[in-house]
């Protein structure tokens, strides 16, 4: 074992699910792991995270490389057998059909060092365009958003700790009580808005609950930004000291006025109007959208729209106040800070600038005119595969798009037509059950590295257990590789720390600016956010917990309105599918499910997919509490059970995301993407439901 990989009985590290990233410690009991949070009066861990060792002991771990034989079962060899077939394939591939003929397929689970590693290897090693992750699915649009309004995006750039002093917090699209319940803890105090279609957990705890249409969020954003106008409440002083933009943002807002957003959204005018009062009367508020506003043809859109609203009331940039992104993934926010992005280099540069592409290369040891251009988005990646003209071999590592990815049963068809599939995971995913070849990996708790959780703050992970025999880390199934495709077996390291060395030289510059970050620091107990340039004279950065306090990072440091004008979603209801369909998460599983299935109190708590129907709904289409039946959309059909829930609208269905085979909520999501980030649609589908049983 490496010595970064040395285990210790007793290690303080976070969380394995989220972006909150709880700090936690592990101890090794006998092979046993126990958990417990490292700050128990800071507040508890949620239930995944208490269960989150019984993934350590899931008795299918995958613990020997596999290789698909004739008869078509995969079968286990070696780790030298395994790496040598992939890298000839590979090698065969690229020679016939060009770099771009192999794909790869990362996550915003992997830790930094994985991630970036992963772009230098899809790049250098292998010289394609064709790399993308799953993070496509979860923060592009707020990412688009984001840029375009400050200059720089991050997820929040505050500390998440400032909610707990908030007095109003409007939520679009979020339901933390559920998806990160230990943040419930910072939002205690505040009166909280929330708009979402469904009456969820936090929408319980809210001082008012806004329940729009799915789908209209854009609409009911441009209805508060009116009232915002008409009812006087802009800060002007802030709007002419450090915005521009205004002028054309009003004049596409100015023909939604409340009563027209109503029309479209359900969504009573009384309400929007006391959502807008409640922020403007507070003296420290925030903004704060999730996947529900983002997932959507028109996330980016949707997005800006919000962002428009708090900068109208002066939020953005100012202590005690702001707006920010509620990123999903453990790493959502790192994983897409160091190249895993088809667009974007190192220290979240854009790979078309040519400045840019000159100093990673200068670190790389490479020439500059080697690296290929930007790539395409995570669907459109997985759309091509096998395709004329699309990747014949595809590299995923940290992911499982055969269930979490829009259209699932179009992509699982595009995974099987690849002439090649090389899956590193630790679990036998759906995705892997579809590979040619499955290589064993390292989990949470027996690897070191960093992760940036959703408040921008690199935290630290170490290990408690050593690997079980026949694993390895991404790093070594990285290193394997490239030195069998000719590169130095130096220019990839398998050492995480000599790695973040790497990582912090390479996005020394950038927006996200590393190199002021060190290990030593984050092992001393040092909260370094970034940007954290390297150190000056002598004098170390201290790092930046809140953003945007003098300037924004625009050029001219003013932040910009995004004009934005509503559109109809890529579906809408008709006769033979009139009812909407959304999906998301439920508390006691995370992503695809590929872990959480795997624990039995968390499947205890929620075993097989549902679907949430009105009462009302239920007794137009003959639904049954607790019987089976297909949700059909224009794509596919998911089979769930039925949950009659009368706080939903009857005009909406909601199926979670979690569950593999008939169940998987994603056979009924379509391939329209939002134009500017590439988010696929999935928090809507035209669907009718129908009663279901077993074919006999």
């Amino acid at each position: 074992m490496s010595a970064d990989l040395a285990a210790a009985p007793e290690a303080a590290t976070h969380c394995a699910y989220c972006a909150l990233q709880c700090p936690t410690v592990l101890r090794d009991e006998g092979g046993a792991v126990v958990v417990r949070p490292a700050d128990p009066a800071g507040g508890g861990l949620c239930q995944k995270g208490w269960t989150a060792p019984a993934v350590l002991r899931a008795p299918d771990r995958l613990r020997t490389p596999l290789v698909r034989g004739p008869d078509g079962q995969l079968t286990p060899t070696d780790w030298d057998s395994a790496l040598d077939l992939v890298a000839g394939r590979l090698a065969r591939l690229r020679g016939e059909h060009g770099a771009d003929a192999v794909g790869v397929f990362g996550s915003g689970g992997l830790t930094n060092e994985k991630a970036y590693l992963l772009g230098k290897f899809a790049r250098v090693a292998l010289g394609t365009s064709r790399i993308d992750y799953n993070g496509r699915f979860c923060m592009s649009s707020a990412a688009a958003a984001g840029n375009a309004a400050f200059g720089l995006d991050r997820g929040l750039p505050f500390p998440v700790a400032d909610l707990g002093r908030a007095e109003v917090i409007l939520l679009a699209g979020a339901n933390p009580a559920e998806t990160m319940p230990p943040l419930m803890r910072h939002l205690n105090r505040a009166r909280l808005v929330v708009i979402d279609p469904r009456r969820t957990r936090t929408a319980e705890l809210a001082a008012l609950h806004l329940q729009p249409v799915p789908g209209t969020d854009l609409a009911l954003a441009l209805g508060l930004f009116h009232l915002a106008v008409t009812e006087g409440l802009l800060d002007e002083a802030y709007l002419a000291e450090r915005t521009t933009g205004f002028d054309e943002a009003w004049r596409r807002a100015v023909a939604w006025w409340p009563e027209r957003v109503e029309g479209i959204t359900g969504v009573p005018v009384a309400d929007m109007r006391e959502a807008v009062r409640m922020l403007a009367g507070a003296d420290r508020r925030y903004v704060l959208t999730g996947r529900g506003a983002e997932q959507h043809s028109k996330g980016t859109d949707t997005v800006s729209a919000f962002v428009n609203l708090s900068l109208a009331l002066g939020l953005p940039g100012r202590p005690g106040s702001g707006y920010g992104c509620l990123t999903g993934q453990g790493n959502g926010q790192g994983g897409r800070e160091h190249g895993q992005k088809a667009d974007q280099l190192p220290g979240y540069r854009m790979i078309t600038d040519p400045a840019a592409r000159a100093h990673v290369a200068g670190v790389w040891g490479v020439d500059p005119d080697t690296l290929p251009g930007p790539g395409m988005g995570a669907y459109q990646l997985l759309d091509s595969l096998g395709t004329p003209g699309g990747p014949k071999a595809l590299l995923v590592l940290g992911s499982n798009p055969a269930v979490s990815a829009p259209n699932a049963a179009h992509v699982s068809r595009r995974l099987a037509a690849l002439d090649l599939l090389v899956v590193a995971d630790f679990v036998p995913s759906e995705t892997a059950a579809l590979a040619d070849v499955v290589l064993p990996v390292t989990q949470w708790a027996e690897e070191e590295g960093t992760l940036t959780n959703l408040e921008g703050r690199v935290v630290r992970r170490r290990p408690v257990l050593a690997p079980p025999p026949g694993v390895r880390t991404d790093l070594d199934v990285l290193h394997g590789l490239a030195v069998r495709l000719g590169q130095p077996p130096e220019r990839f390291p398998t050492q995480p720390r000599t790695v973040f060395e790497e990582l912090r030289r390479a996005s020394a510059g950038g927006r996200a600016d590393y190199a002021g970050i060190s290990w030593e620091r984050l092992d001393a107990g040092e909260e370094l956010y970034w940007p954290c340039p390297a150190d000056d004279g002598g004098a170390r950065h201290p790092g930046t917990p809140r953003m945007f306090l003098d300037r924004f990072a625009h050029p001219d440091g003013r932040a910009r309105f995004a004009p934005v004008e509503d559109r109809d979603s890529a579906e809408v209801p008709d006769a033979g599918r009139p009812l909407l369909a959304t999906t998301g998460r439920v508390l006691a599983h995370y992503q695809s499910g590929a872990q959480t299935r795997r624990v039995p109190e968390l499947m205890a708590v929620a075993p097989e997919v549902f679907v949430e129907v009105h009462p009302d709904t239920a007794g137009r289409f003959g639904l049954t509490d607790g019987a089976r039946a297909r949700v059909v959309s224009a794509h596919g059909a998911v089979v769930a059970r039925v949950r009659l829930v009368e706080s939903l609208r009857a005009d909406t269905v909601f199926v979670p995301f979690h569950f593999p085979g008939a169940g998987r909520a994603n056979l009924m999501t379509g391939p329209a993407l939002d134009p500017v980030s590439g988010m696929p649609e999935f928090k809507l589908a035209a669907v009718r439901v129908e009663p279901w049983s077993e074919p006999s």
